[in-house]
């Protein structure tokens, strides 16, 4: 694959929770064209390997790993996998992550009628399941705190390693109809700045990027109609991204390279950097 521009990773070895996705293994890829070696760590270990084995085909060197991030003996095991088979940690990429219709309301905007007679099957505000909130802030929170403990404790030692979290626009304004993925990826981005102020003196730089909009697996359906045309959802997401167009996942690279790189980066910790064509920037007027 390309890169935007190559830094000097042949010394370190790279985590990626979440690596079989579309973004996260975007970000495997280019970290091992730089010289990284990846543990491609995910929960559905086909997804992982196939990262993997593309990165291998292509000179790399990785290894995939199953791991769930919300189990702290999954991660161990995986710890102990990578230690194993390439190392102990230099960089780690909390990409595992995620929403559930457990935290979304059918509706954008509050109405009584629909209060007042309540449709089966809709979910207004009133309905939405405490239950439901807690998981997608266990899959974005706790997944990246769970990890953070189990996959840094050598860079703490060695006093040196780089913390890199995916934070999202969400988190600069909150979408209409997902109230936990917003206040969710919100507490990433306070957790990363926590993270950088309390390891800045154990040499462990801690960043974040907040990706805005970007066509995945996992929303396709909610932004496409079957003949590829925008759904009414996505044509506003696309009039209020002032470049008028969704991310591609090479558009992740640059900023991830800069933060990864301990050349390029120093002495920058405890930064958001917003990713998505200008739209948490716009104020839609």
């Amino acid at each position: 694959m390309q890169v935007p521009f190559r830094v000097d990773l042949s010394k370190e070895i790279a985590v990626v929770t979440g690596g079989g996705g579309v973004l996260c293994g975007m970000m495997s890829k280019a970290l091992a064209e730089c010289g990284a070696a990846v543990a491609v760590a995910d929960l559905k270990l086909d997804a992982a390997q196939k990262v993997a084995d593309e990165i291998t085909a292509s000179g790399g060197r990785a290894i995939a790993v199953a791991c769930n991030a919300l189990d702290r003996e999954s991660l161990e095991e995986a710890e102990k996998e990578i230690e194993e088979k390439l190392g102990a940690p230099t960089i780690l990429i909390n990409g595992a992550g995620g929403n559930s219709p457990k935290g979304t309301t059918s509706m954008e905007e509050f109405s009584k009628e629909d209060l007042l007679n309540p449709e089966t099957g809709k979910l207004s505000f009133y309905d939405l399941d405490p239950k439901g909130i807690q998981f997608v802030f266990d899959l974005n929170v706790i997944a990246a705190l769970l990890s953070t403990q189990v996959f840094t404790k050598k860079m703490a030692i060695a006093g040196r390693g780089v913390i890199l979290n995916v934070s999202s626009m969400n988190a600069y304004r909150p979408l209409t109809k997902i109230p936990a993925y917003s206040a969710a990826k919100a507490a990433v981005s306070n957790f990363t700045q926590w993270l950088a102020v309390h390891f800045a003196k154990a040499g462990i730089r801690v960043n974040a990027i907040a990706p805005g909009f970007f066509l995945t697996n996992q929303n396709r359906n909610l932004l496409l109609n079957p003949d590829g045309s925008p759904t009414p959802r996505s044509a506003k997401i696309i009039r209020n991204t002032p470049m008028g167009h969704y991310g591609k996942p090479e558009d992740l690279l640059g900023a991830l390279l800069w933060l990864v790189s301990n050349e390029a980066s120093s002495f920058v910790t405890g930064i958001v950097v917003p990713i998505d064509g200008g739209f948490s920037a716009y104020s839609g007027v």
